[in-house]
């Protein structure tokens, strides 16, 4: 079985308040309220809510929980600290040795990162890529060059030899944007196809083909959260909802399906900051009772490595 993980940053389980939490305007699958509230999943779908906190003083934050999520170590712990952003020394060296794309690869396995990037940011960041027959998209000044910083994703991948996929990849269907349809890049003056939900979800699974493990990483709830911005929280929410809805739709029937995030933000708009609420992890395909011991963001890397036989 192949598994395909599709990531969400910044959405937690919250109160059933609409007037804070844009999930309660709607029925979402991560419309989940407590340890079994929200709406039925489809296909026979499972909810677990899993900790984020690992027991470290303070917020949880993207850096430290990303890194534990594609490790399937307790980053925040190891550290004993959360990283905001981007990874610090300390969590890139563990992205290096124990990503659980390089132990993938290493054990023989396949991986690949649906998302695309403009070819100039992944050069500047000297990250490995598929090749691109277009223009560099632009030039970074000497100063931006110095506060580029890498994802725990593309280091992730990186750790792993995967080359990154370009903005090549996008027009030519063999990638995502990471905002699903395509019209962050437009408004930005990069030109790229506009796609529907449900065709960047057919587009996935055809980056998906032959590949055991496929990723994908949409961030724009955290914004919004960070934001206090119902209308592009709601915007977010709304597309990430018809494309995993597609997706799972769509599921082959020797692939399973995670969606998790790494800690709570959006669900809870009556404030800037990060929460400590849990975070919903579902799940869709052949019956996994082992999903039952989830208990931390840490375990959705050890899940998708037991899965895929690598220990």
């Amino acid at each position: 079985m192949r598994v395909a993980l599709l990531f969400i940053d910044g959405v937690g389980v919250g109160r059933k308040d609409p007037s804070v939490n844009p999930l309660a305007r709607r029925e979402h699958l991560l419309s989940r309220f407590g340890e079994t509230s929200g709406s039925r999943l489809p296909e026979n779908g499972q909810y677990h809510p899993v900790d984020t906190t690992f027991g470290v003083e303070g917020r949880p934050q993207s850096a430290s929980n990303q890194t534990a999520i594609l490790t399937g170590e307790p980053a925040p712990a190891l550290i004993r600290r959360h990283v905001l952003g981007y990874p610090n020394a300390p969590l890139q060296g563990l992205l290096s040795e124990r990503s659980l794309v390089k132990r993938l690869v290493t054990a023989g396995r396949s991986a690949t990162f649906a998302n695309t990037y403009p070819a100039s940011y992944l050069d500047a960041l000297k990250l490995p890529r598929r090749p691109s027959t277009s223009p560099p998209e632009f030039t970074f000044p000497p100063a931006a060059l110095r506060r580029l910083k890498a994802s725990a994703s593309t280091l992730a991948f990186a750790a792993g030899q995967v080359p990154l996929r370009t903005l090549d990849d996008a027009r030519g269907g063999e990638g995502l944007s990471h905002d699903i349809t395509g019209q962050r890049a437009l408004n930005r003056g990069l030109l790229l196809p506009q796609r529907t939900p449900e065709e960047a979800a057919r587009i996935f699974w055809r980056v998906a083909e032959g590949m055991d493990f496929t990723f994908f990483e949409h961030y724009l709830a955290d914004e919004a959260g960070h934001a206090q911005d119902f209308e592009a929280a709601l915007s977010a929410l709304d597309t990430f909802e018809h494309f995993a809805r597609s997706v799972i739709a769509t599921r082959p029937e020797d692939a399973r399906i995670l969606i998790c995030s790494d800690h709570g933000n959006v669900e809870d708009l009556s404030t800037r900051s990060h929460t400590l609420n849990p975070v919903p992890v579902l799940y869709f395909g052949p019956p996994a009772p082992e999903l039952e011991a989830l208990a931390t963001v840490a375990d959705v890397g050890r899940t998708v490595l037991r899965w895929l036989a690598v220990e």
